[in-house]
């Protein structure tokens, strides 16, 4: 594949790892490594312009839209991350980490969470890199199906966020367990939106030559989300503090918004 030639798409490695290592050294200072959680959203847009402008082709109809799409989602994402994290602290799941790290934190804290973060956005981007250091090329009707996944997508993503931060925001839900809305069809339609999101922005790729080589990306975001950091931590979390949760569990579909047994 022509695009692991491309010295433009490893300079976008370097790119990312060197805004990584700036967020590690920030979170030395502040005692936080929760900053990196907040930097993933923009951390795309970053690196998706970075290609965009370094590629030095005109701005066309695929590339301009795909931008605009991804960069609504980015930084949404971050600013809902970075205001739900607001003087809350460090996220417990670092906090375990470094309490396990001990006086060596400071340094396996970059190869573990930044450095590991930072090439994991890296690649899960390539479906981006490809359309923005490929020619220009017309509209598509798989550009299309990517616009309409991403609407779902995006959908599910905003609109369970807004309603797990109403129901949190009132004092007499602590403790409870959000059943109600999407939340009433999937455990977790958040992450579903998100893993939609991404199967969207492979759409646009799947249109260029040898973009069907890419679809590692997509699988590996569903991955990620459904069974290493996003569904089985936040439920094991969920499990210990919720009394509820169990049943919970046994009525509503983890991932897949259906129907409940």
């Amino acid at each position: 594949m022509d695009l692991l030639f491309t010295p433009l798409y490893w300079q976008g490695l370097g790119f990312i790892l060197l805004l990584t290592s700036i967020l590690w050294l920030l979170s030395l200072y502040w005692k936080d490594s929760s900053i990196v959680d907040v930097f993933w959203g923009l951390g795309f847009v970053l690196i998706y312009w970075f290609f965009v402008f370094k590629s030095g082709q005109e701005l066309d109809l695929k590339t301009g839209l795909l931008g605009i799409l991804l960069s609504i989602w980015g930084l949404r994402l971050s600013l809902h991350i970075g205001w739900r994290n607001l003087g809350k602290g460090e996220d417990y799941r670092y906090q375990a980490f470094r309490a396990a790290s001990g006086r060596h934190y400071w340094w396996v804290s970059w190869f573990q969470v930044f450095a590991l973060q930072g090439v994991l956005l890296w690649l899960i981007a390539t479906p981006l890199a490809h359309v923005a250091l490929s020619s220009p090329t017309p509209f598509s009707y798989w550009d299309g199906l990517g616009i309409g996944l991403w609407l779902l997508g995006f959908g599910f993503e905003a609109v369970a966020d807004e309603q797990l931060r109403r129901f949190k925001s009132k004092p007499t839900n602590k403790g409870k367990v959000l059943d109600k809305g999407l939340w009433r069809y999937s455990r977790h339609p958040n992450y579903f939106g998100d893993a939609l999101l991404w199967w969207g922005y492979f759409c646009f790729a799947l249109a260029l030559p040898d973009g069907i080589l890419l679809v590692f990306s997509p699988l590996l975001m569903t991955f990620l989300l459904m069974r290493v950091s996003g569904v089985p931590l936040l439920e094991k979390r969920l499990k210990s503090t919720r009394p509820e949760y169990a049943d919970y569990v046994q009525r509503t579909s983890a991932f897949f918004p259906w129907w409940r047994k």
